[in-house]
């Protein structure tokens, strides 16, 4: 019984800092796949105006994230709203971004400041905000009310900041690098098993942001060599997700709201964008969350028996299937296939302990 209050307490924070952001999550997403498939087929161009405007708010909500989720976790948590807004403003300036996301170094008080990808996470941001939730509380009480107004801002940054560069934000970077290591090892061994093991970790690794450490992998692999052989194996997670979420909607009868969520994550991750899926319908379900990972690993395993390659750097949905034609098509669009329906049955079949 105190195991179970324990987890419904993790389940309604996780669910106060995500659903009041997944409408504007899963809108983004649906305008970022029209106005990419419009750029695609030659209707827009991706020059004009209406291209760059309309990529721009949609990427832009994905891009600047971590403020959305500084204001949820600050009104879950209870800090200061424009408090906490500060600290992914150090974590996106510019100047920041241009050093920390380009492989360069800079450190801070002489101790090395780590690599990392701040747009678009999760992890840092939502760690800093738990962490000025603790510093807020001496401030409040031990700076007098008169000077409280600047001071409290300049004490808090002064300990979060730091603690965030230096241990938060290089967290998802790290677990990413080990686990693409591991991956290449295992891939050189059984091409087979690596699908399996990527297919199952990568939207664990979303979660933690830990999978933007394999951008510039398969960046630089279909630069130099002209292909790359993670995206395809990425596939199947994908709609692992989708038929995981679709089987959650169908399973929450009379809770209209879970409903709602559940075909709405559907929907987004049959486009290619799984974190409205992850943040308002996998993850606080965890028994989807496994399904659905397992249906992935099934999917990857799939994908790697046929040597699937990737020729054009897109995520995997069926809207950017054609940078995927090539050796082992038709195993990749096999592997989505499957994932989907191991995600769903999987689901389906713990129909009793779905809440």
């Amino acid at each position: 019984m105190e195991q179970e209050k324990k987890r419904n307490v993790v389940v309604e924070q996780i669910t106060g800092i995500f659903v009041p952001i997944i409408n504007y999550l899963t809108a983004a997403s649906i305008i970022k796949s029209v106005i990419v498939v419009l750029g695609n087929a030659g209707i827009l161009s991706l020059q004009s105006g209406v291209y760059r405007i309309f990529y721009g708010v949609s990427d832009g909500f994905f891009y600047f994230l971590p403020f959305f989720l500084a204001y949820t976790a600050s009104k879950q948590w209870h800090t200061d709203r424009l408090l906490s807004m500060m600290i992914p403003a150090a974590m996106l300036y510019p100047d920041i971004l241009e050093v920390l996301e380009n492989g360069g170094s800079m450190s801070f008080g002489g101790i090395p400041v780590n690599s990392a990808i701040y747009h678009s996470s999760v992890l840092p941001v939502l760690m800093a905000v738990g962490l000025l939730k603790f510093v807020e509380k001496p401030c409040d009480r031990l700076i007098p009310e008169a000077v409280r107004g600047f001071v409290k801002p300049i004490l808090c940054c002064a300990v979060v900041l730091p603690v965030t560069f230096l241990l938060f934000g290089p967290i998802g970077t790290w677990i990413g690098d080990y686990l693409t290591e591991l991956f290449f090892l295992i891939y050189h061994w059984n091409p087979v098993v690596a699908g399996a093991f990527m297919g199952f970790l990568i939207q664990p690794m979303v979660v933690v942001g830990a999978h933007w450490s394999i951008v510039p992998i398969c960046i630089n692999s279909i630069a130099t060599v002209g292909y790359d052989v993670i995206l395809p194996l990425l596939g199947g997670a994908v709609y692992g997700q989708c038929g995981a979420a679709l089987a959650l909607g169908i399973l929450y009868k009379g809770q209209q709201e879970k409903r709602r969520m559940a075909f709405q994550g559907a929907f987004s991750a049959a486009i290619g964008v799984t974190e409205p899926t992850l943040f308002g319908v996998t993850v606080p379900q965890i028994r989807g969350m496994l399904a659905a990972c397992i249906g992935g690993a099934v999917g990857g395993a799939i994908a790697g028996i046929g040597g699937a390659h990737c020729t054009t750097f897109a995520f995997p949905s069926f809207l950017t299937c054609i940078a995927y034609i090539g050796p082992g098509f038709v195993w990749f669009l096999i592997s989505m296939a499957v994932s989907f329906l191991v995600g769903f049955l999987l689901t389906m079949v713990q129909r009793k302990w779905i809440r």
